[in-house]
């Protein structure tokens, strides 16, 4: 698989990135791009990654984020070299380097009306705070930092530009007060520093050498590289890669906690949710989240991904290991094997292609379950594959006033061939044994393959996105526990949610687009796009 995952001016050994989350919220499959990227690169150059906490924004931060950051990234196989660090570890050393800035005349105190400021960034025109003396900079950053009523109106601008065609550049706010409590000083601090004043001075001074950004840092690089040349700090080399996007996808923080405080999902963890902790939920398996990564690597062409992308890799991931089992669903139809009148059980493997993962016991008995949706289509008469036991001839279709199979008697012919039948059936012995499932299948939460910013969610919210079937399993699957990935015959592929106080099972997609014939969504769900 091609890789793009290259480092420009970069030297064996000598490489440190970084992975810098906010602990406001669940990591989602954006930022899982972004870690896999910055670690898979210092591996590939032998290199260190630092984990470090952005907590420059106390209105959003808690510490259960950051708890579930750590634990998604371990989830994820990542693993860091240095940290995790804290952008407020270095407070001290940037309030020196804001002061820096004000006496070399590179940084004013601005208490123009919000609004106002705007407009004048928009015009291109300067505020007449930009005039002020050093003196006049000096107090009213002594107030800023007491948070005093003056200090609270006020913000502290580095000087860049007023009309520069980057408006990222128009003399961008690097200070701001805030009342709010730090999650780890507490009230020690009043003013705080935005995060692209803060991001270079740590790159800078952790040792990053190659600090890699999302594309929609473009505009703002310029901005960095500014900061670190007014203060005299080592710069680390700037790089992007493209956003991730995917389609019938949410990827806004607010709009997932939207769907989180409605309703609409079960929590972040939810498997219809682009979180990492969602994602592993509904069975996408780490090594094709970093493959998927792998390819994407450091291109800076965007687009819009296809889940079914990541199905793919997925289900080469899973296939050979996931052990085969044996399910039918709400709707299945008794039959009874005319002239068989004992229960036996056998042992068989797990998985034919691969006889490593182990064996189960498998009943045999005279009265047998199959699916409705495969009994439709058979007919008196004719001679059908009892799948991994032998043919048999359909004798007797029972139905009801509305035309619906209730029961169907068969006559095995195990000396018949399988070659020469046109179904091939899964079955299931009813014995006492059997276990009870609950299996759930999901629809993407939006009905339009691409939002926005501007997107109105509750036009393009799906009104239903869960489908459930209960059924039965063979009793080999009392083996399989929390987590594991397993597959119904003929249904597809399944994780493991619950084994209490039912087994339950998601189903996990492998890249087709059309539904399964046995399948909830089949039965129940809207067409495929």
């Amino acid at each position: 698989m091609t890789s793009t995952l290259k480092l420009k001016n970069a030297k064996e050994g000598e490489v440190v990135t970084r992975f810098p989350p906010e602990a406001s919220g669940f990591i989602h499959i954006g930022h899982t791009k972004a870690a896999l990227v910055n670690f898979m690169l210092a591996q590939q150059y032998k290199g260190k990654m630092i984990l470090r906490f952005d907590d420059t924004n106390c209105d959003k931060e808690k510490h259960e984020y950051e708890e579930a950051i750590l634990q998604d990234l371990r989830s994820l196989g990542i693993t860091w070299d240095i940290g995790p660090t804290y952008t407020s570890d270095y407070f001290p050393q940037m309030l020196e380097m804001a002061e820096q800035l004000i006496r070399e005349d590179k940084a004013y105190c601005d208490h123009t009306p919000k609004e106002e400021m705007q407009k004048h960034r928009f015009d291109g025109t300067p505020t007449p705070c930009r005039a002020n003396t050093l003196e006049q900079n000096l107090a009213m950053w002594e107030e800023m930092k007491k948070a005093s009523p003056e200090g609270l109106q006020t913000c502290l601008r580095a000087k860049l530009s007023v009309d520069n065609p980057n408006k990222a550049l128009r003399d961008p706010v690097i200070y701001r007060c805030n009342l709010t409590p730090h999650p780890r000083h507490g009230d020690k601090y009043k003013v705080y520093p935005t995060y692209d004043f803060a991001c270079p001075i740590v790159d800078s001074v952790e040792g990053v050498t190659h600090a890699l950004r999302t594309s929609e840092y473009n505009d703002r690089n310029d901005q960095y590289r500014w900061m670190i040349k007014a203060l005299g700090l080592r710069p680390p080399s700037l790089d992007d890669f493209s956003r991730l996007n995917m389609e019938y996808t949410v990827m806004s923080k607010r709009k997932l906690t939207e769907f989180v405080n409605t309703g609409k999902v079960w929590g972040w963890d939810d498997p219809r949710m682009p979180t990492t902790r969602g994602l592993l939920r509904r069975g996408v398996h780490v090594q094709a989240l970093w493959e998927f990564v792998k390819v994407q690597g450091m291109s800076k062409v965007s687009n819009t991904m296809e889940w079914e992308k990541i199905w793919n890799l997925n289900k080469k991931i899973i296939d050979p290991i996931a052990p085969r089992y044996t399910a039918v669903d709400q709707f299945r139809v008794p039959v009874t094997l005319a002239g068989h009148h004992q229960v036996s059980r056998q042992s068989v493997p797990l998985h034919k292609k691969t006889p490593g993962i182990g064996t189960k016991e498998v009943a045999y008995a005279p009265k047998l379950f199959l699916e409705e949706q495969d009994v439709v289509l058979l007919a008196e008469g004719e001679e059908v594959t009892l799948m991994d036991w032998g043919n048999a001839f359909v004798r007797i279709i029972e139905k009801d006033s509305e035309g619906k199979p209730t029961h169907v008697t068969m006559e095995l012919n195990l000396a018949g061939d399988f070659k020469t039948t046109k179904q091939k059936l899964s079955w299931l012995a009813d014995v006492d044994a059997n276990v009870p499932i609950v299996m759930y299948e999901f629809d993407h939460l939006i009905t339009e393959r691409n939002i926005d910013k501007a997107t109105d969610l509750d036009r393009v919210v799906r009104e239903v996105t869960e489908y459930k079937l209960l059924g039965l399993a063979e009793e080999g699957l009392r083996a399989v526990k929390k987590g594991d990935v397993i597959q119904f015959q003929r249904r597809g592929f399944f994780i493991c949610d619950a084994v209490e106080p039912v087994m339950t099972f998601f189903y996990i997609p492998d890249g087709h687009l059309k539904h399964n014939h046995l399948s909830a969504m089949a039965r129940w769900g809207p067409p495929p796009p």
